[in-house]
């Protein structure tokens, strides 16, 4: 007697995933860019990281408990939150600065619109968003890397009390004696000066930054192990890296003197981290193939535009923002069309 088949629509085949794990994976990938951080900049970094990610938490359950989700923190995506949101800020940024770009961060970016899986745009960047508004001057004060005594005292203006004015660092950076030290990051030597810090510098770490953003090498290397566990699309973040030598490339041939290579482009400032741990946010970022590459080549494109020929020296928030609003636009222009069915029918229906 013949067996009845059993008809069942796709997937047939199911990986086991949770959200629980996928969130544990990235914030393992994120821990050796932790550590170095740390290692590169000393005890500050560590009280802002630790700052930023515990504030997180806790707006996160507060909303959460003051919504009627329950808790929702298990699932640690507000813990990736708060490392790249502390990765994202000079190290010696006041506490108390941090403490509200988090709740910020958390409370307007991602709470506020239903919490995870219907945030719009990336809650650490919404976050840094606000603090670059509100406290130009503080996320602007950069601080040595590799300082001797870094493991053994606080960056000054760390400690700032809260609705003070950051305690300014010159003092204390001339009695480091670091006589290499200029004060400025690579992108604004660059940018202001048209001098080009040295590759190997700015691919290792070697450089000023801010605290989780100098060393491109390890965050390649963590975003590649990520893309390994399947847990990105890697269309995102090779898209990025793409759309930002587009645009590089042509201007540095042009003029060398004034623009920078290619090379630099990718490795300074914050495109890496945002490109393999921000824009590549499963949430804000197009669902289907072509839209991951055009929402990629857009914030590329994007973040050299404004380093070259914006205000600012670095354009890398601003533009994977901008990126996460265009995000379902590019996913409605790049949907695939539906077998037996003409496009003219599925325009009518979107119409509709």
């Amino acid at each position: 007697m013949a067996k009845g088949i059993e008809i069942r629509t796709s997937p047939h085949l199911k990986r086991v995933m949770s959200v629980e794990r996928i969130m544990r994976t990235v914030v393992l990938a994120l821990l050796p860019i932790c550590a170095f951080a740390v290692y590169q900049f000393g005890l500050s970094a560590l009280l802002l990281l630790l700052t930023t990610t515990g504030v997180s938490i806790f707006t996160e359950w507060f909303f959460s408990r003051r919504s009627g989700q329950g808790n929702t923190v298990t699932d640690w995506s507000v813990v990736i939150t708060g490392l790249l949101l502390g990765l994202t800020l000079p190290p010696g940024f006041p506490l108390w600065m941090a403490a509200v770009a988090a709740f910020v961060g958390v409370g307007l970016g991602k709470s506020l619109f239903g919490g995870l899986g219907y945030n719009v745009m990336n809650p650490a960047l919404v976050g840094r968003a606000f603090v670059q508004a509100a406290f130009p001057v503080a996320i602007t004060t950069w601080t040595p890397a590799f300082a001797p005594g870094r493991f053994g005292e606080l960056i000054p203006s760390t400690l700032t009390l809260p609705f003070m004015q950051p305690i300014p660092v010159d003092a204390w950076v001339a009695g480091l004696n670091m006589d290499a030290w200029t004060g400025a990051t690579p992108l604004a030597i660059q940018k202001f000066q048209h001098i080009e810090t040295p590759i190997t510098d700015v691919f290792s770490g070697m450089v000023a930054g801010s605290a989780g953003e100098t060393s491109a090498i390890l965050i390649l290397i963590c975003g590649l192990w990520l893309a390994w566990q399947k847990m990105l699309d890697i269309r995102i973040p090779l898209s990025v890296l793409a759309g930002a030598v587009m645009v590089a490339l042509p201007l540095w041939l042009m003029d060398s003197a004034t623009y920078p290579s290619p090379w630099f482009v990718l490795c300074s400032g914050g495109l890496m981290l945002a490109a393999w741990f921000m824009a590549s946010d499963m949430v804000a970022s197009p669902v289907t193939a072509r839209g991951a590459i055009l929402y990629g080549l857009f914030i590329g494109a994007l973040t050299v535009v404004i380093r070259l020929f914006g205000g600012l020296s670095e354009g890398v928030m601003y533009a994977v923002l901008l990126g996460n609003a265009v995000g379902p636009l590019i996913s409605s222009w790049t949907q695939p069309r539906v077998y037996g069915v003409a496009k003219k029918s599925l325009d009518k229906r979107d119409a509709a």
